[in-house]
């Protein structure tokens, strides 16, 4: 039962499932197709409590995490609305618990996110949240397509 559990979670082209509520839908998928040993969990699903979201992400990275660069790419209803990019891990100093993970290691974090001063209108938006483990963003080590549905205007 164990295995067609974990087969069942981590299983490419297949949208995972993260939260419903009366204002919000939240689901991902991966961006190729190869298997991941990834689970992203959201407590609060709901765009009316001030975005004070608490996530928990659990993975088995395919590489060593010694140099991360995170770029979030934002569409609201089809338009390019932001691009983001954050160095996570760069080898000296490194502040994030994801810094210094091995391949084969399992990584289980839990963190805020907080976004007070965010205001999504109502619509659909596609977040690409795309790691990398290099400066020039050639080398993807994961990639994940969110789909955000707001149902309805926070303000």
């Amino acid at each position: 039962m164990f295995g067609l559990f974990f087969f069942f979670l981590f299983t490419p082209g297949v949208s995972e499932f993260v939260c419903a509520s009366s204002d919000l839908e939240l689901s991902y998928t991966f961006c190729d197709s190869t298997a991941h040993a990834f689970m992203f969990n959201l407590t609060s699903c709901s765009v009316m409590n001030r975005y004070d979201w608490q996530a928990a992400l659990t993975w088995i990275p395919r590489s060593d995490i010694h140099f991360l660069k995170i770029v979030f790419s934002v569409w609201y209803d089809g338009a390019k609305a932001l691009v983001w990019r954050d160095l996570l891990c760069s080898g000296a100093d490194d502040k994030y618990s994801v810094c210094g993970t091995l391949k084969g290691e399992t990584l289980e974090s839990a963190f805020d996110i907080k976004g007070s001063r965010m205001k999504f209108p109502k619509g659909n938006y596609s977040v690409v949240v795309q790691g990398f483990s290099d400066d020039s963003e050639n080398n993807m080590v994961i990639c994940l397509n969110f789909t955000m549905i707001v149902k309805q205007d926070a303000f």
